[in-house]
């Protein structure tokens, strides 16, 4: 099956109900265990979560995740990525990991604007979606209010 945007790994996980994770760069001290707590539930059940990985909470989380054997998708705020870290790059090997990017080559760099995407990105293509924490009055806040799936906040 070939994906409209360039992509790393087994693209039938694609196919998978996908539950998002998303959380604001600034997160609460409890609300850190929460998203662990949750992510750590999400391996142990088996569900697909999609994330972006890029801020600590999401590295976190996604650490949490590639301890179980469940699909994962990794959406890149950017253009693909030339070399994989060995981790990542072991779980794409067991066909466990996709992770896709639905920018150019070109751009190597994250900016507010490409995470702003790359979350819109993720609102329109998940089934589901779990925010961990959202400032009320941040970029992650106004995306929310535009999507159609369902939303848990933890």
């Amino acid at each position: 099956m070939a994906l409209p945007f360039d992509h790393i790994g087994d693209p039938t996980i694609w196919d998978q109900h996908k539950t998002a994770f998303l959380c604001s760069r600034k997160v609460p001290a409890a609300q850190v265990l929460k998203c662990y707590d949750w992510a750590i539930a999400m391996r142990e059940a088996g569900q697909c979560v999609m994330l972006g990985a890029h801020s600590q909470l999401e590295k976190d989380v996604l650490h949490y995740l590639l301890k179980g054997t469940q699909p994962v998708v990794m959406v890149l705020a950017r253009g693909m990525k030339r070399r994989l870290e060995h981790e990542l790059d072991a779980e794409v090997r067991k066909g466990r990991l996709l992770i896709v990017a639905p920018f150019s080559p070109h751009i190597t760099r994250v900016t507010s604007d490409t995470a702003r995407y790359r979350n819109r990105f993720m609102l329109v293509h998940a089934q589901q979606v779990v925010v961990g924490h959202v400032q009320h009055d941040g970029l992650l806040t106004q995306e929310l209010e535009h999507c159609s799936a369902t939303i848990h906040h933890l």
